[in-house]
């Protein structure tokens, strides 16, 4: 039987239930809502981490950051790590990145000081350097009129189309692109000269920047343009199509700006909701009414109705154009004669608190929306309409899409193939562990965040490293984990049992690779 084609999607920053196959009742995403008419949704997909790096560098390689060793964003995954795209590639696939890859950083910025240089010894580091380079998706490799090009094969991909950032601001091969196109590309992406609009929410720009040359354009057209090219190829092919939105700022260009009106939507859950919020949320919230927040950047802040709503219509202009993006993929798909052999997958890589507790972004909170994402599975081999309740992580992505293939994994992979609860089968697993790990402090933590989570099918635990406190919710009777019961005595087995169960997903997922030279 001829291997399948893979079509993988991802999106940034985008929560399980701002689509309108979720149950949305506002954003509009036909497209995104037909794959899941002939497919598996996972309504209890969640990260291996909640933020961009870890997670990504997961998804690749089938293992947790504490394995793979990108703990946080600012990081590298190691190109001695093994990957599924590069098990694919050895197999015969055609592999293909094209859009955000984020395993390398996209900023310059110097890291901050951890440790005081002084009190290093002649070595600076547990590893040393391997001498690689890691600068491949950093602005200046970007900066010339010629396309940059990546050494290859990257992380197993043998193409690839970089962009890097988020919203107006991307760079890398697009931004290359852009300037290529029109001499206004610079002039555009400076906020000053953004379009005139009365949103106050902080982030949102009004970008000049035209529809057909946005970013969710440019990744659109080069998903396109390779599949187009692989009807040529007799080789099977994994694309991963990775769009840069709807993560902040919140820049959907023209008529997605406006798509959605601000007064439609509500704060479900405000700040006074939650009984007994934990300390970075009473950080975050007495910040915010001091006047002392900071909500220019990537760290999580709390924000008002209006902000809150501003954010939540700007999101749902992005997610809908990407979601015409997706027609369009899957329209040339099927146009080159490829669709009925080609496994379709939409994920994303975390999501936003996008007004739960008048929070927006993401951290070390570990609530459901920033955790839970969208995740469906479309198979040519059965593209009967399914909802999966079974609990599954990104680090099962790796194996599942190799069995898919009909290849082998390697040694040390952490995950399990849901294969077979695509078509109906007991659940994989009865809990799942997520981790987050910070590289600075915030949130009002001391030091560095460190938690741990643990997810049922009744409770989600989460324990911080060298904090007195931790959190405890009952999922069946308080879904919006609103009521903290840590400290509650009636739950103290629950706690107790929760925290054994805890150390033991974290020993079972200690690092296996690499396997013994010789018998001891």
């Amino acid at each position: 039987m001829k291997r399948p084609n893979f079509l993988f999607i991802i999106t940034d920053q985008h929560r399980a239930d701002y689509l309108g196959c979720a149950g949305h009742r506002i954003v509009k995403t036909p497209n995104i809502d037909a794959i899941t008419a002939n497919g598996t949704m996972f309504d209890r997909f969640h990260v291996a981490a909640p933020v961009c790096m870890p997670n990504r560098a997961s998804l690749l390689t089938g293992r947790f950051p504490s394995a793979h060793g990108l703990r946080y964003n600012g990081c590298e995954l190691s190109y001695r790590a093994a990957t599924f795209t590069e098990v694919l590639k050895l197999g015969g696939y055609h592999t293909a990145s094209i859009g955000k890859s984020h395993v390398q950083p996209m900023t310059e910025f110097a890291a901050e000081q951890r440790v005081d240089p002084a009190a290093l010894g002649l070595l600076q580091e547990a590893w040393h350097d391997d001498g690689e380079d890691y600068d491949h998706e950093t602005p200046g490799r970007y900066s010339g009129n010629s396309p940059y090009q990546i050494k290859l094969p990257y992380y197993g991909y043998d193409h690839v189309d970089m962009v890097t950032g988020h919203g107006q601001d991307c760079n890398g091969h697009y931004l290359q692109w852009l300037r290529a196109k029109s001499p206004m590309a610079d002039a555009w992406r400076d906020r000053v000269n953004q379009l005139p609009h009365n949103y106050v929410c902080p982030q949102a720009v009004r970008t000049p920047i035209p529809e057909e040359l946005y970013p969710t354009s440019f990744v659109r057209d080069k998903a396109v343009q390779f599949i187009d090219d692989s009807a040529k190829d007799e080789r099977p092919f994994f694309a991963f199509v990775s769009f840069p939105d709807p993560h902040h700022p919140f820049t959907p260009p023209g008529r997605y700006w406006d798509m959605y009106d601000p007064a439609d939507f509500s704060v479900r859950l405000p700040y006074e909701a939650h009984h007994n919020p934990t300390p970075p949320m009473r950080w975050l919230h007495e910040r915010w009414r001091e006047g002392k927040r900071v909500s220019g950047g990537q760290e999580a802040f709390m924000a008002d109705e209006r902000e809150l709503r501003e954010a939540m219509a700007l999101s749902c202009g992005m997610i809908t154009m990407l979601d015409d993006a997706v027609g369009e993929i899957v329209s040339a798909l099927k146009r080159s004669g490829q669709y009925e052999n080609t496994v379709i997958v939409f994920n994303a890589d975390h999501g936003d608190y996008l007004g739960d507790y008048n929070l927006l972004l993401k951290g070390g909170i570990m609530l459901r929306s920033i955790t839970n994402v969208p995740f469906i599975w479309s198979d040519p081999e059965d593209r009967t309409s399914r909802r999966s309740h079974t609990l599954a992580s990104t680090i099962d992505l790796a194996p599942s899409i190799i069995e898919r293939a009909g290849l082998k994994p390697y040694f040390g992979i952490q995950g399990e193939s849901f294969l077979g609860a695509l078509q109906g089968a007991g659940a994989m697993r009865d809990r799942l562990m997520i981790e987050h790990q910070d590289n600075v402090a915030r949130m009002g933590f001391s030091k560095p965040c460190m938690a741990r989570t643990l997810l049922t099918d009744t409770h989600r635990l989460t324990i911080y490293q060298g904090e007195n406190w931790g959190e405890l919710y009952d999922l069946q009777s308080d879904f919006d984990e609103s009521r903290n019961l840590w400290d509650d005595r009636d739950h103290a087995a629950i706690r107790a049992s929760m925290i054994e169960a805890l150390a033991q997903e974290m020993m079972r997922n200690v690092d296996q690779s690499p396997r013994a030279r010789r018998r001891a």
